[in-house]
C-alpha cells in the first residue's frame, strides 16, 4: 500500500474508532443492575457453572463450619493429586509427559504395556505430509510462532481426508497426530523465523522415536542435538504442570463453545491456540520475564527489600514497568493460597539454577515471590489470598533451557493440546447441545429515517 493510501486509510481509522467508542461504550452499573457476570465470573472471583467434567478438578476452597475458606491450591488429573503422579514418575526417574497424556486421554494410568504401544502410537504419528515444512512452515514466516503453528493446524486439515469426521475413534487419531506434531510445528515454525527474518543459520532435525517428548524439543531446537538430562526432567515437569487446568480456563472453554458446534478438529484447536496466545493467558510467563528485565535494570540493590517493595509498590500505582498495574506472575483467577504447579516447579527451578550458575537469579525470584503478596495486600482490597502462580516460573525456567522467547505460549500449546484434546473428546461423548450464552440488550429502539434524511 502506497504512503497516501495508508496515510487516507490510518486518518479515517483514527477518527472512525472513536465513534466506534463512543456508541460501543456500555455503561458499567447496567452490568450490576441485570446480574451480568463479567467475565463469566461474579465479584468473588467465582466461575459461572457452565458443564461437567470428569478430567481435572482444581481446589482451592473447602467449607469450614458453612463458610467457604481459602486452602492450599490442589490440582487432580484423572482423581489423582498432581503432586503424587510428578513424584511418582520422578522417583522412577521416567519421563511423565507420554505417562500423563495416557492418564488425561483415557482416565486411567498405564501400566508398562499400555504405556509402550501408547508411545509407539503417538511416534506413527509423529510425522508430517511430504514437503509441508517447506511448502507451509518455511513461506511467510513470522516472529509470532503461535500464529504461524495456527497456520499449520489448519492446513493439516487438507492433508485428512476424514478431517470432518466427528466419530471418536478419527478425533482421537487426529488428537494424538497434533500432540505428536506440536512440537515439531512450533520449533520448525521458529527456526523459519530465525533464518528467513534474523538472517540466521537454517536447520531442521527430525525428531527421535526413542526419545520423550521433552528430549525431542531440545534435540529439535539446538544446532547440536545435544542437552543435559537435567533440562530435558525439568522441561518435562513443565509439559505435564501446563497439560490441563480444568474446563473453565479460557482456551479450554473455547475448545468446548467450538466442538459443540460440529466443527472439525482442526478447526477447533486452532481457535483454542488463538485464546491461549494472549497475554491474559497464554502469554503471561512471557511478562514475567519482561517484568524482572525491568527491576534489574531499574532497582539498584537488589539485596535490599526496602528498595524491591517500593518498586513493587510504584508498579502496581502504574507508576513503573508496562504501567499496567499488574505484579506478573502473581495471583490467580482460582489460587489463593497457593497453586500446586507453582509449588512443585519451584523446587526444580533451584536445581536448575543452580546448574545453571543462576542462582542470584533464583534468589531474585525467591524474594519478589515473598514481598509481592505482601505489597498488594497493602495496596490493594483483595478478596482471596495472592500466590505465585506457575507463569512465575515458568519464563525463567525456559530462559535456562536458552528457549527462545518466541517459543514461551507455544511450549504452553505442545503441553495443553493434550487437555484441549480430552476436553473435546468428553464434549462430543457427553454434550448434544450447542454452547449459547445468553445476552441481555440494552439498546433503545430508534426509527429508520432515509439516507437523505440523516
Amino acid at each position: 500500500m502506497r504512503n497516501s493510501k495508508k496515510e487516507q486509510l490510518d486518518n479515517y481509522t483514527a477518527k472512525y474508532s472513536k465513534i466506534c467508542i463512543e456508541n460501543g461504550n456500555i455503561d458499567s452499573p447496567l452490568f450490576d443492575e441485570y446480574g451480568v457476570k463479567r467475565g463469566l465470573r461474579d465479584k468473588n472471583g467465582e466461575g459461572v457453572l457452565a458443564g461437567l467434567t470428569n478430567i481435572s478438578l482444581i481446589k482451592s476452597q473447602e467449607i469450614i463450619d458453612g463458610k467457604r475458606m481459602p486452602c492450599e491450591g490442589r490440582l487432580l488429573y484423572r482423581g489423582y493429586d498432581i503432586i503424587e503422579l510428578v513424584k511418582g514418575f520422578e522417583h522412577s526417574k521416567r519421563y511423565g509427559f507420554e505417562e500423563i497424556a495416557y492418564l488425561l486421554l483415557f482416565g486411567s494410568l498405564p501400566n508398562e504395556m499400555q504405556i509402550n504401544e501408547f508411545k509407539e502410537n503417538l511416534s506413527l504419528t509423529c510425522t508430517l505430509p511430504t514437503n509441508f515444512t517447506r511448502d507451509v512452515i518455511m513461506k511467510a514466516s513470522s516472529k509470532d510462532i503461535m500464529n504461524s503453528l495456527t497456520k499449520s493446524v489448519l492446513t493439516l486439515a487438507s492433508y485428512d481426508k476424514q478431517a470432518s469426521d466427528l466419530s471418536i475413534e478419527n478425533v482421537l487419531r487426529q488428537s494424538m497426530s497434533l500432540i505428536s506434531v506440536f512440537p515439531m510445528l512450533s520449533v520448525y515454525g521458529y527456526h523459519a523465523y530465525n533464518h528467513y527474518e534474523c538472517d540466521e543459520s537454517f536447520y531442521i532435525h527430525r525428531p527421535d522415536a526413542n526419545l520423550s517428548t521433552a528430549e525431542n524439543i531440545l534435540r529439535m531446537l539446538r544446532p547440536d542435538k545435544k542437552y543435559s538430562e537435567l533440562e530435558a526432567r525439568v522441561l518435562d515437569i513443565a509439559l505435564v504442570l501446563h497439560m490441563e487446568h480444568g474446563g473453565g480456563n479460557n482456551s479450554t472453554f473455547t475448545t468446548r463453545v467450538v466442538t459443540s458446534s460440529g466443527s472439525d478438529t482442526y478447526s477447533v484447536i486452532a481457535a483454542a491456540l488463538s485464546s491461549l496466545k494472549g497475554p491474559k493467558h497464554g502469554g503471561a510467563n512471557i511478562k514475567v520475564v519482561e517484568m524482572m528485565a525491568n527491576i534489574k535494570k531499574n532497582v539498584k540493590d537488589l539485596d535490599d527489600e526496602e528498595a524491591m517493595k517500593d518498586y513493587l509498590a510504584r508498579m502496581l500505582n502504574k507508576e513503573v514497568f508496562d504501567k499496567s498495574g499488574l505484579i506478573y506472575g502473581m495471583g490467580h483467577a482460582v489460587y489463593s493460597i497457593s497453586d500446586p504447579r507453582a509449588t512443585i516447579f519451584k523446587g526444580f527451578v533451584e536445581k536448575l539454577a543452580a546448574d545453571k550458575k543462576r542462582d542470584e537469579d533464583f534468589k531474585l525470584y525467591s524474594m519478589i515471590e515473598r514481598l509481592a503478596p505482601e505489597v498488594i495486600g497493602e495496596k490493594r482490597n483483595i478478596y482471596k489470598g495472592v500466590s505465585a502462580n506457575v507463569d512465575f516460573y515458568s519464563g525463567f525456567v525456559y530462559s535456562m533451557l536458552d528457549i527462545p522467547l518466541e517459543l514461551y505460549t507455544p511450549i504452553f500449546a505442545m503441553a495443553r493440546i493434550v487437555g484441549w484434546s480430552a476436553h473435546r473428546l468428553e464434549e462430543l461423548i457427553n454434550a448434544d447441545k450447542i454452547i449459547r450464552p445468553a445476552y441481555k440488550t440494552v439498546m433503545t429502539e430508534k426509527k429508520y429515517m432515509d439516507i437523505d434524511e440523516r
